[in-house]
């Protein structure tokens, strides 16, 4: 009996040695629109995210999380190349030059439709270091400029019937498709079990048009609205969600592999104006705080502490080199990376190794946002040209028309170019102290400059023929949304 034990015991060693061994899998659960004051853990007063709560207390919230982008199809070129805006130039969905054309200063930079076949993404880096690798939902990177996620990096493929706003089939029980996502995802992960993994489960829901499932849209038009957030759909459709990512979560649980997966879980750019962000100023598609600070959550057992807080800024180019660093990946050769491995964070640590984010917008938006800036909402825009920068808890704003045909620099006190916030005490962008901070002013100018050159990022210069600056002012009424907007 003792050496059964003893033989007993040491194939229970090996093997707790060879899982600790093997590298983490990794799973990015990816929301669509879901805004930074959406979710419980940043105190929602009406929407409910159990399963996403747990998660939180379990890992580890940064409550100074970006999107590299305003929008969807840029915040996902940027996920996944790892690099900003300027290096693979897809700027907006479908065009940089949407809006009125009379209210236009400058000829947009043109936008692609996607990444290039041959940009290397996270994916492609994974699979080529053993990892099995799998997208379960929404690419929106497809277009002629751009490819297929098979032909970058993804062995499976697993995407639902919608589209990036309407839906051409629709299941009562399954809105948005996100059981029919995670499913996939269930399937990929059990026929992978024995092997490291890439999970990429980008999801539809939020976006609009809301679905939801009956029962759940019953239980949030049966409860008291919020004096902030009262959308029984919108809360419907994200519970739905949330339900859907912990059957993800429990099945990972059940299978043993949680303890070795990490996960990452965060949305592709801000909420819309259906759902309130205050105190953040602006929504989805502008660069203010509201179109592109995120809910973000990590848990890795044994690396990340539970229940730990990190207000360090991070942002989603930042994935590609901390999933390669997870799993010993090496950089592929030649390859740029913007970002950089969030482990030290992970770990306990307190900074990373470098001074400032950056955003580059070089076009025109339309549908002007909550409290968006006073020509813009005048105007019909969510966001025109603009570049921005985030070092410390300082962020500046360098709008293209202003500086391009205005005086630029040495026109700086008149001419409306910048706008510089102090994010720790007016995380709202309400009080602009670009005249009053000029030292911090030209500093944080001084740097984005820097990066613009850095990058060969593209500015805006012609100015535009239709514009007209007698044209009569066309005010967009602010409200949410009742349609969807990309």
């Amino acid at each position: 009996m003792s050496r059964l034990f003893l033989l007993l015991s040491l194939l229970a060693a090996t093997s707790s040695a060879a899982a600790a061994d093997r590298r983490p899998n990794l799973l990015l659960i990816f929301a669509d629109d879901l805004g930074w004051k959406d979710v419980g853990w940043q105190g929602t007063d009406f929407y409910e995210t159990p399963n996403l709560d747990a998660l939180a207390r379990q890992g580890m919230v940064f409550s100074n999380a970006y999107a590299a982008a305003g929008n969807c199809a840029p915040s996902r070129a940027c996920l996944l190349s790892g690099t900003y805006t300027p290096r693979h130039h897809v700027y907006a969905v479908q065009s940089t030059d949407r809006g009125p054309k009379e209210s236009m200063r400058l000829v947009p930079i043109p936008n692609r439709s996607g990444l290039a076949r041959d940009n290397v993404t996270l994916a492609d880096a994974l699979q080529a270091a053993g990892y099995a690798t799998g997208i379960f939902g929404k690419w929106h990177l497809d277009g002629p400029e751009g490819a297929e996620p098979g032909e970058q990096g993804f062995d499976t493929v697993h995407q639902s019937h919608h589209t990036w706003g309407d839906v051409r089939e629709q299941d009562p029980e399954n809105p948005k498709g996100i059981f029919s996502l995670t499913q996939g995802a269930l399937a990929f992960i059990e026929k992978n079990r024995d092997r490291p993994f890439f999970v990429y489960l980008p999801h539809y829901a939020i976006h609009t048009g809301l679905q939801a499932r009956a029962s759940t849209l019953a239980r949030f038009q049966k409860k008291a609205p919020g004096i902030q957030h009262s959308h029984a759909l919108y809360a419907a459709c994200l519970y739905d969600l949330d339900a859907g990512i912990g059957m993800l979560l429990a099945r990972l649980a059940e299978l043993g592999l949680d303890r070795n997966t990490l996960v990452v879980f965060t949305s592709d750019n801000g909420g819309t104006q259906q759902s309130s962000q205050e105190p953040l100023r602006g929504n989805k598609g502008g660069y203010y705080e509201g179109g592109i600070r995120e809910p973000f959550l990590a848990r890795w057992p044994g690396v990340i502490a539970p229940s730990s807080r990190c207000d360090v800024p991070v942002i989603n180019v930042d994935l590609y080199p901390t999933f390669l660093a997870a799993a010993g990946a090496p950089v592929p050769a030649g390859k740029v990376l913007d970002g950089v491995s969030l482990l030290p964070l992970f770990r306990g640590g307190s900074s990373l190794p470098r001074s400032a984010i950056f955003w580059h917008f070089p076009g025109y938006l339309n549908e002007p946002v909550t409290r968006g800036r006073e020509l813009d909402v005048r105007t019909g825009f969510r966001s025109r040209p603009v570049s921005v920068i985030r070092k410390g808890d300082w962020k500046l704003h360098l709008f293209h028309e202003e500086w391009q045909l205005d005086g630029g620099r040495a026109n700086l006190a008149a001419n409306h170019a910048v706008e510089l916030y102090h994010l720790a005490t007016d995380i709202g962008e309400h009080h602009d102290l670009a005249n009053k901070e000029v030292a911090r002013r030209d500093e944080l100018l001084t740097d984005l400059l820097a990066w613009i050159q850095s990058t060969q990022a593209l500015l805006p210069t012609a100015r535009n023929p239709a514009y007209n600056p007698n044209a009569p002012a066309k005010p967009r009424k602010v409200k949410g949304a009742a349609k969807a907007t990309p």
